[in-house]
């Protein structure tokens, strides 16, 4: 009868088995089932899955359970970060608007030097991707609709306009200091150069035939010139202090 042969345990590599390296060579590294992320990290992931929710299903995209599901989290962790959805919402609109609003102003500010230069180059931004696009004013119209019902959204649209505004009166102002003959209220020409921009946006992103984006920049180029016009000064007056409150 032959005998079992024995084995010591230090010497497993002369009985034919895989040395320990080489074992563990066939074993992959077991992934965790979830990546820690910094509070910071974990609130920007839900702000931008609440934007891709919006993309996707409109005002639907507004319910706690799609925004879990499109950020792959739970109800809890969503609540846990942010406890009220109108805070998330608000976080989503103010970061939605920076986005936006940033790639224009550093198209204008990287434009050759000139006031003109910067505000044709402020327009082309404008009027091009990712500005021009139809998901875009889906998730625009969901955040205007909000606005009425909630303080939050009011005060960020309240900085966020007022941010914008300012950025198109101080390009207005270079130009003036620019051409030394403009005489035009700065506040009104940038109040009313914003409403045609954002008139001009809306128009085109829900029926793109109606005009191209090249002749949208021409007509804000076109207004831009008409302040120089002098039968255009009374309908946009000189600048006048404000009434004290």
């Amino acid at each position: 009868m032959p005998r079992a042969r024995f084995c010591p345990i230090s010497s497993a590599g002369d009985c034919g088995a895989l040395p320990d390296a080489a074992r563990t060579a066939h074993v992959s590294p077991r992934k965790p089932r979830f990546e820690r992320q910094l509070p910071q990290e974990r609130r920007q992931a839900l702000i931008d899955a609440t934007i891709e929710s919006l993309k996707r299903y409109g005002h639907e995209g507004l319910s706690v359970r799609r925004i879990s599901a499109q950020a792959g989290v739970s109800i809890g962790l969503i609540n846990h970060h942010f406890p009220k959805k109108d805070t998330l919402i608000a976080q989503a609109y103010r970061y939605f608007n920076s986005e936006l609003v940033g790639g224009v102003r550093a198209a204008a500010l990287q434009a050759p030097a000139g006031a003109r230069a910067r505000l044709r180059a402020f327009f082309r931004a404008t009027f091009s991707p990712p500005n021009l696009d139809r998901d875009v004013l889906t998730v625009w119209v969901v955040f205007w609709s909000l606005y009425r019902h909630s303080p939050e959204i009011q005060k960020v649209h309240g900085e966020t306009y007022r941010e914008h505004v300012d950025l198109v009166r101080s390009m207005l102002a270079d130009l003036a200091a620019e051409a030394g003959k403009l005489r035009f209220s700065l506040r009104l020409a940038a109040i009313g150069l914003t409403a045609m921009i954002d008139g001009l946006w809306l128009e085109w992103c829900l029926d793109p035939g109606n005009f191209r984006p090249a002749e949208a920049i021409a007509l804000c180029e076109s207004w831009v010139d008409s302040l120089s016009a002098d039968a255009t000064h009374a309908d946009i007056p000189a600048e006048t202090p404000s009434p004290s409150r």
